[in-house]
């Protein structure tokens, strides 16, 4: 098998390879969202996911998708992820190989390439076809070449639908696989305007919404989306590069509302009117307002995955069906929202490791399960067994629950279940709201958050941190969690967890108390305690 590889593929491997060379003290390893970093020094690794998209390809028979995007990172930034056939994220053991193919000498990629070969048992007569997508950003036409260079050095067929969201390249990669052989960007749209004009087929008096659309990708997909929808709502898009010269994440998007708590630029915000924001590639969503007296709400993913689990546990319970519910969530996740979903709803929680890709996995072994993180990602998994439960209850004689069933059915289908997509989670949030004639007010009430502060700490080396508990504990450096835990004693509804990040070497901190100053200030003293601890870098951070 790796004969073949070396017969057919060296040479045209080889001499692109030394097109898309690799600098000699490059190290990245795949991340949660795939690789990331500064576009300038990234054409070598989409070279070479392009390659591993062909090998993916052929070892699942299907179509593979590649995505260039770094979301809500910087304009600066790009970055590349694969999708695998039922638009989920890449199975954990191929992040490895991602890695390994990545971080190889040029001379060394044919051996890389065998040995995957070989591990994987792939026959190389299989057909390979990459569907493939870009974000706005400069970079992103130069590197989505690179992609396809390594598509076609391997001989396979790569299918370029420009610019898209993140959720849309998902969508399309999985409806194909799924026997749909004309997905397309057109058909997401008609998909999500016909489930949403199901549910809401005319518009309230309150049914305006603001987006800041981050001076990205979403923006104009945005605008195509509201020409499918008609007149069931009003959609106003702020942040849009394409009549603008705002910069892509830079003072907007959903990544800077929820950290910085506040509006993005040049937005002029009214009390209980309905604001939210994407991310740079759209698949991030936090709402928020002002109250009477102007002060700043968000409702982030905690608030939605609350919302979304209010709903369907009514519905549910119109259509007299039994499902097992659960709600995943982070150590993000703010207490009073874990506390409401517990102890109001009785809804099962559980809580895994940061990273959508530990999320979704774990929502799947709910009947409906629903995951958001705090930043706004997130989406609903339903088992295909109670999803046909569910199909059957529509037809059932009792009206009034066959009408619960199909109104339930229907919102499902309002929601992209590949993965968190800003555009169907908004649609999904709209819908609910019309259902119950709720506005922000209202949806704001379900629970009071607890005030929340996030800081990052710049290390040396952030290895030296190691975790537990899903994230909410530290076993190294000695000291620390010790150190943490007396700190949280001395402040009301104290709770606070610190975590490396996942690209870069800084240590993110979370706190909450009773009071913003007691979450500025313990979020303060928890970043000292790691600077000094874990090997801070340059000044010490302060938020208070």
């Amino acid at each position: 098998m790796a004969s073949a590889v070396t017969s057919i593929n060296d040479i045209k491997v080889l001499k692109l390879a030394e097109v898309h060379a690799k600098p000699s003290k490059s190290m990245m390893s795949y991340g949660t969202a795939g690789f990331r970093g500064k576009a300038n020094e990234l054409d070598h690794i989409f070279f070479r996911m392009g390659l591993l998209a062909v090998l993916r390809s052929k070892c699942k028979k299907a179509v593979i998708g590649v995505m260039v995007t770094a979301s809500h990172n910087p304009e600066e930034d790009n970055g590349v992820k694969l999708i695998d056939p039922h638009g989920e994220m890449l199975q954990q053991e191929w992040e490895v190989y991602a890695t390994k193919l990545a971080n190889v000498g040029n001379d060394e990629i044919i051996k890389e390439l065998n040995n995957i070969v070989k591990l994987e048992n792939i026959s190389l007569e299989e057909q390979a076809t990459i569907f493939t997508a870009r974000d706005t950003r400069p970079s992103s036409i130069a590197l989505s070449q690179a992609v396809k260079d390594g598509i076609a050095a391997l001989g396979g067929t790569s299918k370029d639908f420009g610019l898209m969201t993140t959720p849309q390249l998902h969508y399309v990669t999985c409806m194909f696989n799924c026997g749909e052989t004309d997905a397309s960007e057109e058909s997401y749209y008609t998909h999500f305007a016909d489930a949403f004009k199901s549910l809401v087929k005319e518009k309230s008096d309150s049914s305006i919404v603001t987006v800041d659309c981050a001076n990205g990708v979403g923006a104009p997909k945005l605008q195509k989306l509201y020409e499918h929808i008609g007149g069931s709502i009003d959609l106003v898009v702020h942040n849009n590069a394409e009549v603008g010269n705002g910069k892509l994440n830079e003072n907007c998007g959903a990544d800077y509302v929820k950290i910085q708590q506040q509006a993005p630029v040049g937005l002029n915000m009214e009390p209980y009117h309905r604001y939210c924001s994407f991310d740079g590639d759209a698949d991030r969503l936090v709402y928020y307002t002002l109250d009477s007296d102007c002060n700043f709400i968000l409702l982030d993913g905690d608030k939605i995955a609350s919302l979304f689990a209010h709903h369907i546990q009514e519905l549910l319970a119109d259509a007299k069906l039994e499902a097992k519910l659960g709600v995943v969530q982070t150590a993000y996740a703010n207490g009073s929202s874990t506390n409401f979903l517990k102890d109001k709803l009785k809804v099962e929680v559980a809580c895994v490791k940061t990273g959508v890709k530990h999320l979704h996995h774990k929502a799947q072994d709910f009947d409906i399960g629903i995951y958001f993180e705090a930043n706004g990602h997130g989406t609903v998994t339903v088992k295909e067994s109670w999803r046909k439960l569910l199909a059957s209850k529509t037809t059932q004689t009792n009206e009034d629950e066959a009408n619960a069933a199909k109104r339930l059915q229907t919102f499902l289908s309002v929601i992209n279940e590949a993965v968190g997509d800003a555009m169907s989670d908004m649609l999904a949030v709209e819908a609910i709201l019309h259902a119950k004639d709720w506005g922000v007010r209202e949806w704001s009430a379900l629970y009071t958050e607890l005030p929340n502060r996030q800081m990052k700490v710049k290390v040396a080396d952030r290895t030296v941190i190691e975790t537990t508990d899903a994230e909410t504990r530290t076993v190294k450096p000695s000291g620390l969690q010790d150190g943490i835990d007396s700190l949280v004693a001395q402040y009301v509804n104290g709770r606070s967890f610190v975590r490396p990040s996942g690209t870069e070497d800084v240590v993110r901190v979370y706190a909450e108390s009773d009071t913003q100053e007691n979450a500025n200030s313990l979020a303060d003293k928890v970043s000292s305690l790691v600077y000094d601890l874990a090997g801070g870098t340059g000044e010490k951070p302060k938020c208070s």
